[in-house]
């Protein structure tokens, strides 16, 4: 599989919030995207209102809540891991893919590589920002989005995202952009949660509190299964070498309590409470359904122990 041309690169129409099936209340009609044309591969895509309207919400999702809070207290070892596997060395030109507050970017930049942190929700920056400055480094932050990066072919040594990338609801396009930007030799990194681990079942459980995705839109949590990659990248990448870990979470005494943290703090999820706002029994049930998903996950006695699996990918640029 070769580059995609560049047009191909340009094509916006769908976010999250459709390949999750969410959108906030009333917002129903764009989300499930009924007004538009079907788009092929072989059709040029110019950006219309539609296009973005939808990265738009797509942005405020993130931006609900406190996404900040999630990344540091939840999964703050995560960018290290990372870092480490993909081997950056001091003078690598790094680009972190849907950065969010920088998880992957700060220790990067620790490890003295020149970084860029990229993201469509430019509200996390300032989080982000304050993160580097605490641990004495620079870093870049230039807004982008992860199907259309805002960067030239061939530009960075190495392209990584923790728990990022993932969220691009059209998985091929967001491939060809991680393969686009990194030279031939270059190292792409990815840690993406499992289909079968924690955040997946998640994602099942809210998927009937949403709006049906449109078509072509796919799930996060497909980025976790080995496979799945391997596919998408293609024979554009050798040397892959992937393992599955979990992250250990002790961070609530119990599943209602992680229930009540997740309701307030996480975008999709905040958005699936808005969009069954009207339906007491509906919002009930999709309380009981998260709190029985941590519970189910929970090995912990006399307070909540979760070991929440990701998928950790290396591949190397064909050359």
């Amino acid at each position: 599989m070769g580059r995609s041309p560049p047009w191909t690169r340009y094509v916006i129409t769908r976010t999250l919030l459709v390949a999750v099936g969410a959108t906030p209340a009333g917002d129903t009609e764009e989300t499930t995207m009924t007004d538009t044309t079907d788009i092929t591969a072989t059709t040029p895509i110019t950006a219309t209102d539609a296009d973005r309207t939808l990265k738009a919400k797509h942005r405020a999702m993130w931006a609900m809540g406190d996404y900040p809070d999630v990344a540091a207290r939840l999964i703050p070892e995560l960018g290290p891991v990372l870092v480490t596997a993909a081997g950056i060395r001091p003078g690598d030109r790094v680009l972190d893919v849907a950065a969010g507050t920088g998880n992957v970017a700060v220790p990067a930049a620790r490890a003295g590589a020149d970084v860029v942190a990229s993201d469509l929700t430019p509200e996390l920056f300032d989080a982000g920002r304050a993160s580097a400055e605490r641990a004495g480094v620079a870093v870049q932050w230039q807004e982008g989005d992860a199907e259309a990066l805002p960067f030239g072919d061939d530009t960075f040594d190495a392209v990584l995202s923790c728990v990022g990338v993932m969220f691009a609801p059209h998985h091929q396009l967001a491939a060809d952009e991680l393969v686009r930007v990194c030279r031939p030799g270059g190292r792409i990194g990815l840690i993406s949660w499992t289909p079968t681990g924690f955040i997946g079942d998640l994602f099942r459980t809210m998927k009937p509190y949403m709006p049906p995705p449109p078509p072509g839109a796919q799930p996060p949590p497909l980025w976790g299964d080995e496979e799945h990659v391997r596919t998408l990248l293609g024979d554009r990448v050798t040397d892959v070498e992937t393992r599955t870990r979990t992250v250990t979470v002790t961070a609530f005494e119990s599943p209602e309590t992680f229930r009540a943290y997740w309701r307030e703090t996480y975008g999709p999820t905040i958005v699936a409470y808005r969009n069954v706002a009207d339906d007491p029994k509906r919002t009930a049930a999709l309380d009981r359904d998260i709190a029985a998903v941590a519970a189910r996950h929970d090995r912990g006695t006399g307070t909540t122990v979760m070991d929440w699996e990701y998928l950790l990918l290396t591949a190397r640029v064909t050359a």
